[in-house]
């Protein structure tokens, strides 16, 4: 009998699930796939489970925009309790799959679809083992032996020729448990299920801020809907100094979800390698940030909103996100909020999409993937001009979370304050913090609060963050960055004090981005360079700097599906070679 190929994947949350479903699409017997996952069930994650979410918490992705699984939801929801449905207020005949879910209720979908999955993979005899309650702790490279050691919880160890990180979610913790009344993250959620009479500072106006926001107004009050329909929000008597007051960098809040006429944002836009590999060469080897906008923004709106097109034909990417942010930044958030809410409800109803906010999103996925091919100067680029406007637009927050921020807010209970770049934290040891900041007419605050949340979402953490001593002290792995193009840009930005920016031996200028390097593949790179077949990492903690954007269920589709062609071929490679 043929010698089984050893694949162990780390995780066994969105990210896992999706992995596993491309070995059990291979349908082949080659592998011996071992699952390792830190709690006691699959698919869910952090995002879908306890971790994750309450109760009140829901999706801002609807059954249509969710990549294919085994079944979908409209089929799974006739297959769940009906005592389930009552819980979480779902009627299974007016159900259909352009409705959100609650987050917790997605999650028993994930792990539906992981059972379903285990069960072909039996059907078609490829070897599965799912390890539960097992923390991964280390990874060990072992280049000699072409193997690569997994540590679970300290002790035991395994091997495998194969490695893919799917660990998902990391929230650091630094205050939080010594300092009363600081949270580094409104997660699990079920730690900000308690009574407050104070104000709340909140960090960021995020959806993570919106799932903070939703779980506090919950146990500090209740929403009501009159005979018109309208939501209001009253507070309980025993908070009655009970307010939010979200801290936000620029003063804006997400936009609303709206009709996606593509409702998996053109995955088929991604540039193709023999495309980038084209502009690089024009181009000193670095892919072009204004060609992408160009080619994944502005030639679709071409046809599909040409009056809105012949407006910002001309205009390069800086000037187009000044347009789009001066309108934002002129009104008033919450004004804004529910001209886009009437705007997306029209959006919904028609079924009609609001087409450049949908390209957006395209554009998004569509860089995401090549974007560790831009300069240092096109990379600075995307983070400080482009990010913030589509991280805003393709938020896509939930009808009923838009409603509820508006009736907070005609409450009294909430509001935004604009805090800049420049604004600061200090904590008190005694408890609380105070919220340093100049407000847009140049008057400096130090505002203090009993309770604040961190919630500016999932941050994009260091290569020195990565949990596993055995890949930094190997030197399995390397930084992520990016080199200037124009070595003076580089030589300027270091003069001038950017610690992101280093210049080595040869006299190169690189920008520091987060995370880890990783080929086209998701393939660890050393510090040469060189590709390690052996280890694969999707875990979006750890590669934000070649992945500046991640999108969820779409990106865990995306990753999976290069990967296991990547193997795939290694697979064949290694039978010819004679190797298994």
């Amino acid at each position: 009998m043929k010698n089984k190929i050893r694949i162990a994947i780390l995780g066994g949350g969105p990210s896992g699930l999706f992995m596993f479903k491309r070995f059990v699409d291979a349908n082949s017997t080659d592998y011996a796939i071992d699952i390792f996952e830190r709690k006691n069930n699959l698919g869910a994650g952090m995002p879908y489970s306890l971790e994750g979410a309450n109760d009140e918490h829901i999706t801002n992705v609807s059954g249509n925009e969710i990549p294919e699984l085994v079944t979908s939801i409209a089929e799974w929801i006739k297959t769940v309790h009906p005592d389930t449905l009552r819980h979480f207020h779902i009627d299974p005949h007016d159900f259909n799959d352009y409705k959100v879910l609650p987050r917790l209720l997605f999650g028993q979908y994930l792990t539906s679809q992981f059972n379903l999955l285990k069960q072909k993979a039996a059907k078609a005899g490829i070897a599965t083992h799912i390890h539960f309650n097992s923390p991964v702790t280390d990874i060990i490279d072992h280049p000699q032996r072409g193997k690569v050691a997994v540590e679970i919880a300290g002790q035991e160890r395994f091997e495998y020729d194969h490695v893919i990180v799917c660990t998902g979610h990391n929230w650091p913790v630094h205050h939080e448990g010594k300092v009363s009344g600081y949270f580094d993250s409104p997660y699990p959620p079920s730690k900000l299920a308690f009574h407050v009479n104070h104000p709340v500072a909140i960090k960021g106006s995020s959806l993570t801020a919106i799932d903070a926001i939703r779980t506090l107004t919950r146990y500090n009050g209740s929403f009501r809907r009159n005979d018109e329909g309208l939501l209001s929000y009253h507070v309980a008597d025993d908070s009655s100094g009970f307010k939010l007051v979200m801290h936000s960098r620029n003063g804006m809040l997400p936009a609303v979800r709206f009709h996606l006429e593509d409702s998996h944002l053109g995955k088929e836009t991604v540039l193709s390698k023999e495309e980038v590999d084209k502009q690089r060469e024009a181009n000193d080897g670095f892919l072009s940030l204004d060609y992408v906008f160009e080619k994944n923004f502005k030639d679709h709106l071409i046809d599909k909103e040409p009056e809105f097109y012949a407006r910002i034909k001309d205009m390069k990417m800086e000037a187009f996100v000044e347009l789009m942010m001066d309108l934002r930044e002129r009104l008033d958030p919450f004004q804004l909020l529910r001209a886009e809410y009437a705007e997306a409800e029209k959006s919904i109803k028609r079924k009609e999409s609001v087409y450049w906010k949908e390209m957006l999103g395209v554009l998004s996925f569509a860089m995401n993937y090549p974007a560790k091919y831009f300069s240092a100067e096109d990379m600075q680029r995307l983070q400080k001009v482009l990010m913030p406007l589509i991280s805003i637009v393709i938020a896509f927050a939930p009808q009923s979370s838009v409603e509820q921020l508006l009736a907070l807010h005609a409450a009294g209970v909430l509001e935004m304050v604009s805090v800049g770049d420049d604004s600061h934290i200090e904590v008190n040891p005694e408890g609380g913090i105070v919220y340093h900041y100049t407000d847009e007419n140049g008057a400096s605050h130090a505002d203090a609060y009993q309770t604040f949340v961190d919630a500016v979402g999932q941050p994009h953490l260091s290569f020195q963050e990565l949990p596993y001593e055995g890949l930094l002290a190997g030197k399995t792995v390397s930084p992520a960055r990016l080199l200037f193009q124009d070595p003076l840009q580089g030589e300027k930005a270091l003069e001038n004090g950017d610690e992101h920016v280093e210049r080595d031996q040869k006299g190169n200028y690189y920008l520091k981005v987060s995370g880890i390097s990783i080929n086209d593949h998701f393939q660890a790179l050393d510090e040469y360079n060189a590709l390690n077949e052996r280890i694969y990492v999707m875990a979006v903690p750890y590669i934000g700097g070649f992945n500046p954007d991640y999108s969820g269920l779409d990106f865990c589709e995306a990753a999976s599906a290069t990967i296991i062609k990547s193997i795939l071929q290694t697979t064949v490679y290694s039978r010819v070679a004679g190797r298994l």
